[in-house]
């Protein structure tokens, strides 16, 4: 196989719980079969991976205490790194994006958000900016304190939006691309003790979804790219009403982890650990109403991340305790993912598409 036939897919892993690190597997973009080709694991705990531009150079962070970030040279199937690692002066980064030149990182554990400079070879350079959030939430075991959990640009390229677990909020920021400065602009509260992980945008720029991790529901947003505000509309469940019959004792508790929206903006899907599912939400033709259609196994156990193809074929999950990534195909119609196949990748923990 050859040309456009194929393509490349990174997976992070926890190294701790005996995961390869980085791993580059080849993708069949006829069957969205994946073959593993090679790691590395020059970094702890790359839990998180963001490719750049060009897909040769990808970042990772280091989801250690002290954290740290690194560049590797993919263009080859065994990732070398790439310039020196560099500490984020944080603890456990568990998210990265790039944007504005920069690297910007959710440190989970110290509850703050990082930039540093991405070289013009591709390489980081020391950090520039840390902005600290303040807050905690009503759940006093998951939310004592601010757990920066994901941060990315918006649609506009003009802000920087980090999600906070711990003060159930959405934090903006500029940043000032000369000097690598994160400068606070706002903060929009959610609803107390839903914890807040990840969110995802809708194709027009006019909506975004927040998916919490501490109830299985999503939060519908209007985002003023204009003001730099985000603010919410709905809440939905991401999952069926529980029937005890299925969980008599109320053992099985669900944590959503993953949000990724459709390039025609038609539909949404979300991942959820412990459920061990993904759920298939439909959106209607301006993106601000959305509705659970169906849900369907993920292919393994806890499910991580959930990540579409650029083609909007597939979907893979990277699911974790179950140490695989299964890929499912899309029903064009109907939005449901069918189960494919799988690969096994230890520990895994995120999938990025080349």
């Amino acid at each position: 196989m050859g040309g456009s036939s194929t393509g490349r897919a990174f997976m992070g892993s926890f190294t701790s719980a005996g995961g390869l690190g980085v791993t580059v597997a080849e993708v069949d973009r006829n069957t969205g079969a994946l073959t593993v080709l090679g790691s590395s694991d020059a970094v702890p705990d790359p839990s998180f991976l963001a490719l750049g531009p060009g897909g040769e150079v990808l970042y990772a962070v280091g989801e250690s205490a002290p954290g740290s970030a690194a560049a590797f040279d993919v263009s080859g199937d065994v990732p070398a790194l790439l310039g020196p690692v560099r500490p984020v002066r944080a603890d456990g980064p568990t998210h990265l994006a790039l944007a504005a030149g920069h690297l910007v990182t959710a440190n989970y554990g110290s509850g703050s958000v990082t930039a540093l400079p991405v070289l013009a070879d591709g390489t980081l350079g020391e950090v520039s900016s840390v902005v600290r959030h303040e807050g905690g939430g009503p759940d006093s075991e998951r939310q004592e304190g601010p757990h920066a959990h994901q941060v990315l640009p918006d649609p506009s390229g003009r802000w920087v939006v980090s999600v906070d677990l711990g003060t159930d909020s959405v934090r903006i920021s500029a940043l000032d691309p000369a000097t690598g400065t994160l400068e606070p602009h706002g903060e929009t509260v959610l609803r107390p003790g839903t914890g807040p992980r990840h969110l995802a945008f809708h194709p027009s720029g006019r909506y975004a979804y927040v998916l919490n991790e501490l109830v299985p529901t999503l939060i519908v947003c209007r985002w003023d790219a204009e003001a730099g505000r985000i603010e919410p509309l709905a809440e939905v469940l991401v999952l069926p009403e529980s029937d005890p019959a299925d969980d008599p004792d109320g053992s099985v508790r669900a944590y959503p982890s993953e949000v990724v929206v459709a390039r025609d903006g038609r539909f949404l899907w979300t991942a959820t650990r412990g459920h061990d599912s993904i759920s298939v939400l439909t959106l209607d033709e301006t993106g601000e109403k959305a509705a659970l259609v169906a849900t369907v196994g993920c292919g393994g156990r806890w499910p991580r991340d959930l990540t579409l193809d650029p083609s909007g074929q597939w979907l893979y999950t990277a699911n974790e305790h179950s140490g695989n990534v299964s890929w499912f195909a899309v029903d064009a119609e109907t939005g449901v993912p069918q189960h494919a196949g799988s690969v096994e990748v230890p520990a895994v923990s995120c999938v990025v598409l080349g």
